[in-house]
């Protein structure tokens, strides 16, 4: 199944805008032979020291290596310009670990030669010469590999980028972790030919200090056991620690050595109970062995040690170990620390240009950005409400952002029977409770939306601690649910502040109990802001299964070539989320909506399934397609004639697999019902890509809209130079960047039977943008796509337990725990009068929250 080709030379509507792009153009010798070489290492370095062999290799052997200087990805590859004199080598490296006790190690190193090739068929591909022909990643890689050789002598390497300290120094951000600033580099095939993609990157680190201060910094019952050096840790504290430090890398300091160790787990027993076998098999205690071998007294004997051995006994006492630099930190960051790394990051567009411009990336770049035409789209017609009538509105504003003062949402609802529930706060705060329920009844009422001034039952306030038992949570939210009689529209749940047990208070109302509920923070109610009420009045109001905004001229009208208003059509988006990082057993989450309304094609329905750990293709799709299909007919009355599918979080080396599977996926669903078989439109959304557009100072359009030191404008979509030199996709950039660089979303069109240009999909996804039905602006992402994403992320928080730790376990993972099942009694209140109403996908799986 070959990638969609491009139909045309790119679109045609909008007015032109001149763009820079933080792409280099690459030029290369395609006669160039490269050399690739197998390189193993025994026994088997960490990749700091296996590059430290490879220069040593270098120096010592540059006879049997024809006096090439090769590059080296740190693992197993070796790519050299010359042909070493011999196909098979194997060599002797050694190293000295210490400067006194121990002996020097030695490494063998064995070098075969794998393949031979040069940039021929690379030429060809870029000047697109041949159509056939797969692109020539081992040649790509091979040039990636050469130009990361610098920066990886010079910085920390993580991924595709590189951090120093000495890019604007590390910054603090608390936890043990320190932010530093970096660059990131990838390689493009483009239009224009190969290009480096170059991006400014700030990412948070392990902080390089000793581990006991690193864990006071961590942790705050840390600070005790600092003041009482005979405490032990609690079970509870034990874990936390032993999670913190898993698989993080330390050096010791009560002797020199360059060895470096890895963290595996905590000793079960406390240092000061701790013996181990000498090489003469005598049993030594640990602490005296430190006394009496490097005279020092063990201080914190009532912690357990760190093992840093799987196969034997390898005890080193915290207090006397060091976190080593550069390793990247993969624990979850808090909000504060998250907060502070986005500041570090969020640069406006002519910061950010003129650090990637500036001498810190010139060590790879010496041309000047890529310059290119882009295009601006024109906003679409609206449709909202006005007091039962419809009225039009076309964003005029140059952010595309429209306001609802004298307006309502197109289609609002009736809220009759809801209560409130609180979670902590003060004697004042909670004293707001009465007039935030008046005035954000108000507030749905300038909407178009009622919400009854009286709750059902008078409010419910519980303390916090209520949130970290999940058994007691389940029995206040049944009990005010009772209280109403068992027959809640909504609940309403004020927090003091944000807190874990957040995720069980989603799933247990939305799967034990059956109401749909959401969520604010008491330090929202003390200013009461009208946009504060009305984000809240819209959130309600698409929960109880209404309608913000529409497309005032229908897409059929628009794109009457492709949609026909007696033909339904369905809008269709995926999404996978995958654990955390440190992880290694919990499910990954795949969700699928789909659009269940013609030709407004702005209400949606979900599925959502567990799958194997860190499965990107989703396994279940083909019965998620169809039971989406069996609500479209429910509400439609037929089948789409139809699918436009938006597949999200897959990368370039992902195009094919997921091509090959979930298309057939999709097909496969559609055999269910007989003499079925619509055509197929597959589109990937990709959002973490780092091609960055900035506006040129001197083009006319942005000068006269003022947008020369600003983001791109809403609409911008790029379709030439920088993208795919054969393939389907451009960029699209449909929303305004508040903070920092807008980050235009890649769109790549890998299947369609359709038969879209350029124009139409661009136009297409520009649109879907407005319909987005939480707030009154376009957003950065097709709708299909994000409802997935917050799916997924709904799926995810029903797997999440407060009360649950997780352990961190190198074993095969255990079989996917199964998604709790929603409850029937939401599922009969959206399909409520068998009309539009029922988005039940908004309420019970996608978080629409506040919190």
């Amino acid at each position: 199944m070959a990638v969609a080709k491009r139909p045309d030379s790119g679109g045609v509507e909008g007015k032109v805008i001149t763009l820079l792009a933080n792409h280099f153009l690459v030029e290369f010798d395609p006669s160039q032979r490269i050399f690739h070489y197998d390189v193993e290492i025994s026994p088997n370095p960490s990749k700091e020291i296996a590059r430290t062999i490879k220069q040593k290799l270098v120096n010592d052997h540059s006879n049997v290596l024809s006096g090439a200087r090769p590059v080296y990805d740190g693992r197993r590859t070796l790519y050299s310009p010359i042909e070493f004199k011999d196909d098979r080598l194997e060599c002797y490296i050694s190293l000295p670990m210490t400067s006194s006790e121990e002996r020097d190690k030695i490494f063998r190193v064995n070098i075969k030669l794998v393949s031979k090739f040069d940039g021929e068929v690379l030429s060809k591909y870029l000047n697109k010469g041949d159509d056939c022909a797969p692109l020539p990643q081992e040649y790509i890689h091979a040039l990636d590999v050469v130009l990361r050789e610098s920066p990886t002598e010079k910085c920390i390497s993580t991924g595709r980028s590189f951090y120093s300290g000495l890019m604007g120094g590390a910054k603090e951000i608390g936890g043990g972790a320190v932010a530093l600033r970096g660059f990131f580099q990838s390689l493009r095939p483009t239009q224009q030919g190969l290009a480096l993609n170059v991006d400014f990157s700030v990412t948070a680190f392990h902080e390089s200090i000793n581990v006991i201060a690193y864990l006071q910094k961590r942790f705050d019952f840390m600070h005790d056991v600092s003041r009482k050096k005979t405490r032990a840790f609690s079970s509870e504290e034990k874990k936390e620690v032993e999670k913190a430090l898993k698989n993080v890398r330390v050096f010791v300091c009560h002797r020199e050595t360059v060895q470096r160790y890895r963290v595996y787990s905590l000793t079960d027993e406390v240092t000061e109970n701790l013996w181990f076998p000498d090489r003469d098999g005598k049993n030594l205690r640990l602490v005296n062995y430190f006394k009496d071998h490097y005279e020092y007294d063990v201080q914190y004997r009532n912690l357990p040690c760190l093992m840093v051995s799987r196969r034997k006994p390898c005890y080193l006492p915290m207090e006397l170990c060091v976190i080593c630099e550069g390793q990247k930190f993969l624990g979850k960051l808090s909000d504060d620390q998250t907060a502070k790394i986005l500041k570090m990051g969020c640069q406006r567009p002519i910061e950010r240009k003129a650090i990637i411009d500036g001498k810190e990336f010139k060590l790879q770049v010496s041309k000047e950005m890529t310059k290119l035409k882009g295009r601006v789209l024109q906003p679409p017609k609206l449709k909202l409400g006005h007091g039962g009538h419809v009225r039009n509105l076309t964003p005029s504003r140059r952010d595309r952002q429209w306001n609802l003062l004298e307006s309502h949402v197109f289609e609002g609802t009736r809220v009759e029977r809801w209560a409130l529930i609180s979670f902590g706060g003060t004697v004042d705060q909670k004293s707001n409770v009465p007039k935030f329920i008046n005035q954000l009844s108000q507030r749905c009422e300038q909407l178009g939306i009622f919400l009854n001034r009286n709750t059902v039952v008078n409010p419910l306030f519980e303390p916090m601690h209520v949130l970290s038992n999940p058994k007691l949570l389940e029995t206040k939210l049944k009990k005010i649910h009772k209280a109403a009689f068992d027959n809640l529209q909504l609940l309403i749940c004020v927090m003091e502040k944000k807190h874990k047990g957040y995720a069980d208070l989603k799933r247990i109302s939305e799967t034990n109990i059956g109401v749909v509920s959401q969520c604010c923070l008491y330090s929202n109610l003390g200013k009461l802001s009208s946009q504060f009420l009305a984000n809240m009045a819209l959130k309600i109001n698409v929960k109880i299964g209404g309608c913000t905004v529409a497309l005032y001229n229908s897409l059929p009208l628009q794109m009457p070539r492709i949609f026909r208003q007696d033909h339904p059509v369905i809008f269709m988006g995926a999404d996978v989320t995958h654990p955390h990082p440190l992880d290694d057993f919990s499910p990954s989450v795949a969700a699928v909506v789909g659009s269940v309304n013609w030709p407004a094609a702005n209400k949606y329905v979900s599925r959502m399934r567990s799958q194997k750990h860190r499965q990107e293709i989703i396994q279940d799709l083909s019965t998620m397609v169809r039971e989406i299909f069996d609500d479209f007919y429910a509400e439609l009355s037929e089948l789409p004639s139809k699918i436009i599918f938006f597949r999200d979080g897959v990368s370039e080396t992902q195009f094919h697999k997921v091509l090959q599977d979930e298309l057939q996926e999709i097909r496969r669903a559609c055999l269910k019902f007989p003499g079925y078989d619509p055509p197929i439109t597959f589109m990937v959304v990709q959002k973490r890509h780092h091609t960055r557009l900035f506006p040129c100072e001197n083009d006319p359009f942005a000068l006269e809209n003022q947008f020369s030191d600003e983001n791109v404008p809403p609409g911008t979509v790029v379709d030439t130079v920088i993208t795919h030199p054969t393939e389907f996709d451009f960029y699209l950039c449909s929303h305004w960047g508040v903070k920092g660089t807008s980050r235009p979303i890649h769109y790549h069109v890998l299947w369609d039977e359709n038969g879209f240009t350029s124009d139409e999909v661009q136009k297409l996804v520009y649109n879907l943008c407005y319909t987005f039905v939480r707030c009154t602006k376009p957003i950065s992402l097709v709708p299909p796509a994000y409802y997935a994403h917050l799916a997924a992320y709904r799926g995810r928080l029903y797997l999440e337990r407060s009360d649950s730790s997780s352990t961190i376990s190198r074993a095969s993972p255990p079989k996917p725990m199964p998604l709790p099942k929603l409850s029937e009694n939401i599922r009969k209140l959206m399909m409520g009068d068998g009309t539009s109403c029922c988005l039940y996908t908004v309420m019970q799986e996608i978080p629409f929250v506040a919190a």
